[in-house]
């Protein structure tokens, strides 16, 4: 057997989801170290902080990158790193991914998530715009649909599920009169992520990442841009930046994991989400959420059994 780890992206975080964390002192010293780096209290909004406070653009990613170092770290005390296939981020999670590859370090991962965070949310201001999922579509009638109404695909999530957005009007035009089958499902999210609209975030970012240390990866490590295995730091580390402005390929990514022979993966905090997405587009691939310390010894389990 042979485990992936993945890292979340924004959406996955849930009112006080790190209280369980937090009731251990070694994870609470490790989380302030990371909330140092971020300049934003990690520990106050995942656990006091109501869910519109950690929608918020600018917090939500620091807290999610966090929380997911958090778990790895954790997991990493359990198992040795080189019995893991490797290791991939979905949108924001691809920098906790770098982190945990050894491209970056985790107080660069946290400063430049901060940096990211601010920055998507500047580039949402500007306009008023949002995200849905669609699920069930025809791909070539939905493609047709986005034209008519000058939205853009942002996320392949695969198992028929694309998040699309754009400017709000046009997402309520495509909720009315979706295509046949499909539902559209509206997104609590600030902003049409991964598009166009998100270009001055990729110019803020690409500012910030200038005279941070870079590494070639330790572990395989996949791209969101097209699935495709990284083995450059640097090659990384400019995808992830382009990566703000342009759609997130999550399927192609699972469909490199079935290539590489994977057989198990494991999600790191705030968990659930890739998992979901695996059941259907991995069907039938061992997965564990490690949503809280409990869930650390199943992940460690289903590692320890890697072959």
């Amino acid at each position: 057997m042979s485990v992936v780890i993945v890292a979340p992206g924004q959406g996955s975080q849930t009112p006080g989801f790190l209280e369980p964390w937090l009731a251990e002192p070694r994870f609470a010293e490790h989380l302030a170290a990371l909330s140092e780096a971020a300049g934003v209290d990690l520990a106050a909004h995942g656990t006091t902080s109501d869910a519109d406070t950690i929608r918020d653009t600018a917090v939500a990613q620091p807290l999610i990158v966090g929380a997911s170092l958090l778990s790895l770290a954790a997991l990493l005390e359990r198992v040795d790193r080189t019995r893991l296939a490797g290791i991939a981020g979905h949108s924001v999670g691809e920098l906790a991914a770098a982190a945990g590859a050894g491209i970056i370090s985790e107080a660069d991962a946290l400063r430049l998530v901060a940096v990211r965070g601010r920055a998507m949310a500047s580039a949402a201001a500007e306009a008023e715009t949002g995200m849905s999922a669609v699920i069930g579509a025809d791909a070539d009638e939905l493609a047709r649909k986005l034209d008519e109404l000058g939205l853009s695909p942002a996320n392949f999530n695969g198992g028929g599920q694309i998040v699309v957005a754009g400017a709000l009007p046009a997402l309520a035009a495509l909720k009315d009169a979706p295509p046949a089958g499909a539902r559209v499902i509206p997104l609590q999210v600030a902003g049409a992520f991964h598009t166009a609209y998100m270009a001055s975030a990729v110019d803020v970012l690409r500012e910030a990442v200038q005279g941070v240390e870079i590494s070639d990866p330790t572990l395989p490590i996949w791209t969101n841009r097209d699935g495709a295995p990284i083995t450059s730091g640097p090659v990384f580390i400019d995808l992830l930046v382009g990566q703000v402005a342009s759609p997130v390929r999550w399927d192609l990514t699972m469909e490199a994991f079935a290539a590489a022979g994977v057989t198990g993966l494991v999600e790191l905090a705030p968990a659930g989400a890739l998992v979901g997405l695996a059941k259907r587009g991995l069907k039938g691939l061992p997965t564990v959420a490690v949503k809280t310390p409990a869930d650390l010894d199943a992940a460690a389990d289903l590692i320890a059994s890697a072959e």
